[in-house]
């Protein structure tokens, strides 16, 4: 003879069944894949939007770019702030990186190293404009996120074999 009460006692009942069917349809929804396809292009979407300014052409830096490094942009450390070095250059890899890394977190290539580039740019930026932390602490956070979990299923990391978790 089979006790019915251990059974019943182990399944959630009334709210708490509602609870886990919810939770267990909101987990079909959101798979591990697809939180990371969307952490991806949520982080690159918004260092794509400002390199794609900083350029006139192919490797053709534009006026405004360098001259935001040389006049306008300041790095608020102790003591500062103070400008850039070598303003130009700074100009042509930041405008360089926010083209290439979130291209690689689109294709999912290289996807923790990009994520990790683009946390470093963040700090950076954080040091130029201090009042904006809350929008850099949510680029800082996707980046960890991406950097902790990898590209996911949905990537080309993923197809040759290179994030193996």
């Amino acid at each position: 003879m089979t006790d019915h009460r251990s059974n019943a006692s182990t399944e959630p009942r009334g709210a708490a069944a509602l609870v886990e069917r919810v939770n267990a349809t909101l987990r079909k929804i959101a798979t591990p894949s697809l939180t990371q396809l969307v952490l991806r292009c949520g982080l690159a979407v918004p260092f794509w939007r400002s390199g794609i300014n900083k350029w006139d052409g192919f490797l053709q830096l534009n006026d405004v770019a360098v001259l935001l490094f040389s006049s306008e942009f300041k790095l608020h450390l102790p003591g500062g702030p103070y400008d850039y070095p070598a303003p130009a250059l700074v100009a042509f890899a930041s405008g360089s990186a926010e083209i290439l890394l979130p291209i690689l977190l689109v294709l999912g290539l290289a996807t923790r190293l990009a994520a990790f580039g683009l946390l470093l740019m963040t700090l950076v930026i954080q040091l130029t404009v201090p009042d904006g932390w809350p929008l850099h602490i949510t680029w800082a956070a996707m980046a960890l996120g991406i950097m902790a979990w990898g590209s996911g299923r949905i990537a080309l990391d993923h197809w040759i074999g290179a994030d193996k978790g």
